[in-house]
């Protein structure tokens, strides 16, 4: 006995990364940007911050062949308007099975755990557009993981937006009415597949959206505008809503169903109330209290099974529909340095290393020139390259006319890789080698392209830890 109980000691020390059955802290990794780090990059920086699940918006093959051996749990996921061709076709759906998972799935490959299938498919301005292929999708997506033998290590979930269920006080949550069938036919297969139920919960949003929100009532920090529930006080808007949730779960016959965060955090920019110490403040009060496993009212004691921060890395080239601060949701810059010390629960944040950038220059307007003529090429270098910081609430919104018209050039500039010819701008536009970010309004300077052969040290690296476990086993038999 104490032989194998030493054995099974060695081999949890030398897994490190193996977790515990406990709440742990994710991030999704979004990739819409003009400036992507390399995925061998971006891994090394989870590794780093010991982020163990990640959750990807796609089957990106470079992210997962990046991921392959690193041991991190992965949540893949099938795009909204491929759910109609897999809904429809068992043959289209052991294809993508084929192609997007079973192919990472080999010994040392990918650690994929979840398929989000759908993402926020039931929102309500899709106005029921994806409704009726959820279900379908789910059917046959779970058959082509049986047929891969995939289907006990796999497991199918549908990312929700919070605005599938509604209440004025958290005890009368129900999902909306039109939704309550399907609603009781999704909950009812994750609940047989001993899959969670996962909502994404925006406290941000609530804010953004309504003048009359109380700010102090989106964070972590206690609140003059508690809200009373019956017994219970509400002094967040993040309980109030997961336990809108857990009722409306509760209503239909699943009021222990495990509930798992797939999106949650605070955008650092472009909007009044979006900047890095709130982002700070929020997300750093949100890790706490999930986990000093303190629960909420309706379910005390029983944080959400998972949370994964929105977003990893920050995105440019995301649109901007719902507002500026889209691009803005990183704990990391989109050259993976961290915004804002940040403790995930084993530390502050780890910036990413050996990042490769382009040479230290900048491109700006001619401070000599007349920019009269300026705005068809301000317009273009805004349409191809990020200028939110610019707009109100934005970072940069008051670096003045020329200030702005520099920074559109050099947003313009770096994405074109410093392509010289692409700071004419017919004669406006000049080359500097003096960093012109003013305060707060950092002018960026992009990242080169990497190649990157460290991951397959990385795996060979975690074959010969495989050997000398095998080692320490074989030799302690000796003894």
């Amino acid at each position: 006995m104490v032989k194998a109980m030493t054995i099974i000691l060695l081999l949890v020390m030398l897994c490190g990364f193996c977790q515990l059955g406990e709440s742990a802290i994710g991030v999704n990794w979004g990739t819409i940007s003009n400036h992507r780090l390399s995925p061998e990059t971006v891994v090394d920086l989870l590794n780093a911050n010991k982020i163990q699940k990640v959750k990807l918006f796609d089957t990106d093959p470079e992210c997962l062949r990046a991921l392959m051996g690193s041991g991190i749990e992965v949540m893949v996921g099938v795009s909204n308007d491929q759910l109609a061709d897999i809904g429809s076709s068992a043959v289209a759906s052991d294809l993508w099975v084929s192609q997007n998972v079973s192919r990472y799935m080999v010994r040392g490959g990918a650690n994929i755990k979840y398929i989000a299938v759908g993402n926020e498919p039931f929102l309500s301005s899709y106005s029921g557009q994806y409704q009726s292929y959820v279900m379908p999708a789910i059917t046959n997506i779970q058959q082509s993981l049986a047929k891969a033998n995939l289907a006990g290590i796999i497991k199918l979930v549908v990312p929700c937006n919070a605005d599938a269920y509604e209440a004025s006080l958290p005890s009368q949550g129900a999902f909306r009415t039109e939704l309550t069938q399907i609603m009781t036919d999704l909950v009812t297969f994750l609940n047989s597949n001993g899959s969670p139920f996962i909502v994404n919960i925006y406290p941000f949003l609530s804010l953004y959206g309504n003048s009359d929100f109380p700010q102090d009532y989106a964070f972590f920090e206690g609140t003059t505008h508690s809200v009373t529930d019956g017994p219970n006080v509400y002094y967040n808007a993040f309980d109030g809503n997961y336990d809108t949730l857990a009722s409306a779960l509760n209503k239909l016959g699943f009021g222990q169903m495990p509930i798992v965060i797939g999106e949650v955090g605070w955008p650092t920019d472009g909007a009044i109330s979006a900047n890095v110490n709130a982002a700070r403040v929020f997300n750093q009060g949100l890790i706490n209290h999930v986990l000093s496993y303190k629960g909420t009212p309706l379910r005390p004691g029983q944080p959400p099974m998972d949370i994964y921060l929105f977003g990893l890395l920050d995105e440019e080239a995301k649109s901007v529909l719902p507002g500026s601060f889209e691009r803005h949701w990183g704990i990391f810059s989109f050259d993976g340095q961290a915004k804002y010390p940040l403790n995930l629960g084993n530390g502050l944040l780890r910036n990413a290393e050996d990042v490769h950038y382009l040479p230290a220059r900048w491109c700006v307007a001619d401070p000599f020139k007349d920019l009269s003529g300026v705005e068809e090429h301000y317009k273009l270098a805004c349409t191809v390259a990020d200028c939110t910081t610019l707009n109100y609430g934005g970072s940069c919104n008051g670096v003045g006319e020329r200030g702005n018209i520099s920074y559109a050039f050099n947003s313009y500039y770096q994405v074109q890789k410093q392509n010289s010819q692409s700071c004419e701008f017919d004669g406006l536009g000049m080359i500097t080698f003096v960093n012109p970010s003013m305060g707060q309004c950092k002018f960026l300077v992009g990242v080169a392209e990497e190649v990157v052969t460290r991951r397959v040290s990385h795996g060979l690296r975690l074959r010969w830890g495989s050997v000398i476990v095998w080692l320490l086993v074989v030799w302690w038999g000796f003894l």
